[in-house]
């Protein structure tokens, strides 16, 4: 099938001011695809390019095969938006605000609608300046979803939301996968991105530095093994192991940071008694922090 969205050496420069330089990824149909980097790494300069709230200034970006240039009209009409700068008419209840873009948008279930109010637990009778801005993202999550979007695009989705509507969130983003929607979801919240995504691209300031599966990337990553032995081992036991990238032996115990298969961790191992093994894969957030190093500005 056609990828939903598509980025062919994306660029966008602000003056002597960096943007996004050659990005290239692609967004599978049915995907929940995470945009990570941190604040100022550039993930809503590429929102902004897709949705032509800007304009590139090289290479181009395609949402499902259509050019948001000329095409913008059809491709908002498709996709629900919430923007990680939300602004709401404060003047409006939250009700008002929301029915007043299910008459924009039109084909919007008014039950459906009001089945996420109640899941985000929001009041509709409060006015907008009244709000909390954890209760304006929900809000703004309310209006991107009710609709039934085929593409979700969301910046910064859970931000000010309590863990309860944290968890609210993504189950809602587990209904909308298992109903094949595909959802962009830029964040730097590397817990909720592991957990939610299917696939994640990392951006470093403006550059792409990794577009993986999430299985993938944390696969390619070192693990910590630790093994207990009946008796004293060898120190040069996984000298020879070339997925070892470490290996601390004490007497009859040995910790190793290991990168790819165990077959051969295993196979030395199995020479001598082993009483016990632990081993802790790597989280996205010690990945992330792998290839990002220190963090530089960015828009």
């Amino acid at each position: 099938m056609t990828d939903v969205i598509v980025a062919k050496r994306l660029t966008k420069s602000y003056g002597r001011k960096r943007g996004v330089i050659d990005l290239d990824f692609a967004v599978p149909p049915g995907r929940v695809f995470g945009y990570l980097g941190p604040n100022g790494a550039g993930k809503t300069t590429t929102i902004r390019t897709m949705l032509d709230l800007i304009r590139p200034t090289s290479g181009r970006v395609t949402v499902f095969g259509l050019d948001p240039r000329r095409e913008s009209v059809d491709i908002h009409r498709r996709i629900g938006y919430l923007p990680g700068e939300l602004a709401l008419y404060d003047r409006l209840t939250g009700g008002e605000y929301l029915a007043h873009i299910a008459a924009l948008r039109g084909r919007v279930d008014p039950q459906y609608a009001a089945e996420l109010v109640d899941r985000f637990d929001l009041d509709p009778t409060v006015k907008i300046r009244s709000l909390s801005h954890g209760n304006k993202q929900k809000v703004g999550l309310v209006q991107a979803f009710m609709h039934r979007p085929e593409l979700l695009v969301l910046d910064e989705p859970t931000l000010g939301l309590d863990p309860l509507m944290q968890q609210a969130f993504h189950r809602l983003i587990a209904e909308v996968r298992a109903e094949g929607g595909t959802v962009f979801l830029s964040s730097h919240v590397l817990p909720e991105v592991e957990r939610l995504c299917d696939r994640v691209a990392i951006i470093r300031t403006g550059r792409m530095v990794a577009v993986e599966d999430v299985v993938t990337l944390k696969g390619r990553a070192t693990r910590e093994i630790e093994l207990r032995f009946a008796s004293q081992i060898p120190a040069d036991t996984f000298a020879r192991v070339d997925a070892v990238d470490e290996a601390i032996i004490t007497d009859a115990h040995a910790r190793l940071r290991v990168r790819g298969s165990l077959d051969g961790v295993i196979k030395a191992a199995a020479r001598y008694e082993v009483l016990d093994v632990s081993a802790r894969e790597a989280t996205l957030q010690e990945i992330f922090l792998a290839y990002y190093g220190e963090e530089d500005g960015g828009r």
